[in-house]
């Protein structure tokens, strides 16, 4: 029999004048406007940072929002949902990574307004994955290869709206993985900046 261990979270008490009050940490950064993305990219993760965003949108349009990145990339659509509505929030968005933005996240860090990489932190970028095997009629496996494509099209062209590279740059560094050292991907233009204090 397998034993269940409890994921920790971490917790921050506050007095008040009814007592006692236990906050998310999560919740008390949503106070200083500051997201987390340090989960693959998938429907649920970006759900939250989508609502996390139109929320601070109505609070204050202009103000501020940090999106903290350390993700191994995941889904392609559900990446694109969140990359849509951090282009049409009003508020700006700072990304930061943290550790490594691979794959869609590192699509979501070059989209930030403000871009930012803690020293060891790395990007990569590739073309999208293959899913589930491309098995079944000949229809199907070209309207599938069809529609890779097109997806490999549309990152590309994210990252070369925020890089400044052309489109070939672009086709080149994902035709295999690419990795970024912080330094080197100021350099490439997917990132502004290295901080070292957050």
């Amino acid at each position: 029999m397998s034993e269940c261990i409890p994921i920790y979270q971490p917790q921050i008490i506050r007095e008040t004048a009814e007592g006692l009050n236990r906050l998310d940490v999560r919740d008390e950064m949503l106070s200083h406007r500051e997201l987390e993305l340090t989960s693959a990219v998938d429907a649920q993760s970006c759900a939250t940072i989508i609502r996390g965003l139109l929320y601070l949108q109505r609070c204050d349009a202009n103000a501020l929002v940090t999106l903290y990145i350390n993700s191994p990339g995941g889904e392609v659509q559900s990446g694109l949902a969140l990359y849509d509505v951090m282009q049409a929030v009003s508020c700006p968005v700072r990304t930061v990574c943290l550790g490594m933005a691979a794959s869609m996240a590192a699509l979501l860090l070059i989209a930030g307004d403000e871009r930012q990489m803690l020293p060891h932190s790395r990007v990569m970028i590739h073309d999208p994955l293959v899913g589930g095997g491309l098995g079944g009629s000949a229809l199907s496996v070209k309207a599938r290869a069809d529609d890779l494509m097109r997806i490999r099209d549309i990152t590309a062209g994210v990252i070369a709206r925020h890089t400044g590279m052309t489109l070939e740059q672009v086709f080149a560094l994902t035709a295999s993985d690419t990795y970024f050292e912080a330094e080197q991907a100021v350099a490439q233009g997917l990132a502004d900046r290295i901080v070292t204090s957050l």
